[in-house]
């Protein structure tokens, strides 16, 4: 009787450590498990950033080759309007030289038609003072206009101080001055504004030696 109790003891003994055992083994393949599907919740979170990273990369660069591309537009455009406006510059710069003078030669053309005029009048006319009176009033009309209108002015009369900054002397004689004068008046100068755009050509008279 003893026996028999000590053998079902063992038994007991014996399932409950079986039982423990696989207790052990179910926690610890549990464990493994769940370590498993941690590392690949991990590297599934991994890849995700990962792929997340590349596409923001993407983003990015797209989003700098479409500012590149932008800018280039800019400067390609920024050049042509450049260009036209040089292009521009140019021929407004050469349409002004070619008609610079437009306004003076319309004015001309007036004091032309007045010289066909007196021609014409002076092929029938008897009087020869009246043609001369004629193309004196011409002259006069067309001096009056070009130095009110373009502020071109004449100079250059007998008995002026020699200047040589606006005289040229064509010839040079001595007689009772103090100083130099113009003797005679062989060229009239003229001036646009204070420009000296012509010099008077002059015979001087100079003091006696």
């Amino acid at each position: 009787m003893a026996n028999e109790e000590i053998k079902e003891q063992e038994n007991a003994e014996a399932e409950a450590e079986t039982t423990q055992a696989q207790t052990e083994n179910q926690e610890t393949s549990q464990t493994e498990t769940e370590g498993a599907a941690a590392q690949d919740e991990t590297a599934a979170e991994e890849k995700t950033s990962e792929t997340d990273e590349v596409t923001a990369l993407k983003n990015k660069v797209e989003q700098l080759e479409k500012e590149n591309a932008d800018l280039k537009d800019q400067v390609l455009r920024r050049a042509a309007d450049f260009e036209n406006y040089r292009k521009r510059m140019i021929q407004e710069k050469q349409e002004a030289f070619d008609f610079a003078n437009t306004n003076l030669l319309k004015d001309l053309l007036d004091s032309l038609d007045n010289f066909d005029r007196t021609v014409e009048a002076a092929a029938t006319a008897t009087d020869p003072k009246s043609i001369a009176d004629g193309v004196s009033m011409i002259s006069k009309s067309m001096v009056s206009m070009l130095e009110n209108k373009y502020n071109l002015v004449s100079y250059g009369a007998v008995g002026d101080a020699f200047d040589p900054n606006i005289h040229e002397a064509i010839g040079m004689q001595e007689g009772d001055v103090s100083e130099e004068q113009l003797a005679a008046v062989y060229l009239k100068g003229y001036k646009l504004k204070d420009r000296v755009i012509r010099h008077a050509k002059v015979m001087v008279v100079k003091p006696k030696a």
